[in-house]
């Protein structure tokens, strides 16, 4: 090697090289962490779906093991936020003219049970649906 003179490396990596791989990794890293929270919200919104149609489950069970119901509607709410409704209407059979049906030895009624909650900004609801047979109360308290 004479001296004074300095050979070119051609090992490593340009500064362009480099800037263009940081900026590589920085889009792949924003877009996995935005995978990733967006899989925890969903998480979080599946467990309050969960935990309503448990509410719901409940309440419409408290109805169903009744013989006796009549019209009404009624709410609630529980300890996290969660609220929820009640509403208890007879069903009638309809009249086709002529051919009246018979009348029936018990009554129908349609069950509904809505749960409701708030996800952020978001009101968000669950409802449960039913026809339970039972006999009709004809007092105007509801045991």
């Amino acid at each position: 090697m004479k001296q004074g003179y300095y050979y070119k490396s051609t090992a490593g990596f340009t500064l362009i090289e480099t800037l263009t791989a940081m900026m590589i990794l920085s889009i792949c890293l924003v877009t996995i962490l935005q995978l990733f929270s967006g899989g925890l919200r969903s998480a979080r919104v599946s467990d309050e779906y969960t935990k309503a149609i448990f509410y719901a489950k409940a309440e419409m069970g408290k109805i169903l093991i009744r013989d006796t119901l009549k019209d009404m509607e009624f709410e609630g709410s529980f300890e996290d936020g969660f609220k929820w409704k009640t509403v208890i209407t007879k069903l009638e059979p309809e009249d086709e003219g002529e051919n009246k049906s018979p009348i029936l030895p018990f009554e129908l009624f349609h069950i509904s049970v809505t749960i409701f909650w708030k996800d952020g900004k978001k009101n968000r609801e669950f409802t449960v649906n039913t026809v339970h047979q039972a006999q009709e109360i004809k007092a105007d308290k509801y045991e």
